[in-house]
C-alpha cells in the first residue's frame, strides 16, 4: 500500500510542488523592477553577465588560502552530487523510462568513488558550518535541514543499490520525495537562482565598466 502510494500520488504531488515551486521562484526574478539607469555605459552588460558566470565557477586566488576547505568539500559534493544524480545506473533508468531519451551510466566502481566523495564533501561542510564560529552564528535551521536531508537522500539511495530489498528503493523514492517538495521553499534553490545571480549582478558591474 505504502508502495503504491510512494510511486503514485505521492511522486505526482512531489513532482508538482517542485516544478511549480521551481518555476515562481526563477520567474520572480524577473518580475522585480528596478530603477531605470541614466548613467552613461561604460561597458556591456551582457558580456558582464557571462563573464561574471564563467569566472566564479573558479576560486579567486586571493581567497583560495583562507576558503580552501570550503572549495575543495564544495567542488567534491557538487561535482559529486551531480555525477550520480544524472550518471548512476538506476537513475539513468528513470529518465530513460520517463522521458525516453537514455545515456551511458557510470560503472559500478565509479559509483561507489563518486558518493564516497560526496558524502565526504556533505559531512566537511556541515561540520564546518557547525563547529566555525561564524558559519555557526549566519546559520539557521533551514540549513542544517537541507544539508540533513540531502544526506538521507544520498544515503537511502546508497543502500536501496547496494540491497535488494524492495523496501530499500520504496524508501529512497520517499526520501526523494520529501527532498522534492521541501526544495522550493528552502535555499537548496540556490541550484537554479545562482546563474541569474550571478548574472544579474555581473550586468549591473559591467554595465558600469567593473569586472564582478
Amino acid at each position: 500500500m505504502f508502495a503504491q502510494l510512494v510511486d503514485g500520488i505521492f511522486w505526482d504531488i512531489a513532482l508538482w510542488v517542485f516544478g511549480i515551486g521551481v518555476l515562481w521562484g526563477i520567474l520572480s526574478i524577473f518580475r522585480v523592477r528596478n530603477k531605470p539607469d541614466y548613467s552613461e555605459p561604460r561597458g556591456s552588460g551582457t558580456a558582464g553577465a557571462v563573464g561574471a558566470n564563467l569566472r566564479r565557477f573558479l576560486p579567486r586566488t586571493e581567497l583560495v588560502s583562507r576558503t580552501r576547505l570550503h572549495i575543495v568539500a564544495g567542488y567534491l559534493f557538487h561535482l559529486g552530487l551531480f555525477a550520480l544524480l544524472f550518471f548512476a545506473a538506476p537513475h539513468v533508468l528513470f529518465f530513460e523510462a520517463q522521458t525516453g531519451l537514455g545515456w551511458t551510466p557510470m560503472p559500478y566502481w565509479a559509483f561507489i568513488i563518486t558518493a564516497q566523495l560526496s558524502f565526504l564533501g556533505l559531512m566537511l561542510l556541515w561540520i564546518h558550518r557547525v563547529m566555525h564560529p561564524v558559519t555557526r552564528l549566519l546559520s539557521d535551521l533551514d540549513d542544517h535541514l537541507a544539508a540533513i536531508l540531502t544526506f538521507i537522500v544520498m544515503l537511502t539511495g546508497c543502500m536501496a543499490l547496494i540491497g535488494e530489498f524492495e523496501g530499500l528503493r520504496v524508501l529512497h523514492r520517499f526520501t526523494v520525495e520529501l527532498l522534492m517538495v521541501y526544495f522550493p521553499f528552502s535555499r537548496l534553490m540556490h541550484a537554479f537562482m545562482f546563474i541569474p545571480s550571478r548574472a544579474f549582478t555581473g550586468a549591473w558591474f559591467g554595465r558600469r565598466g567593473v569586472k564582478a
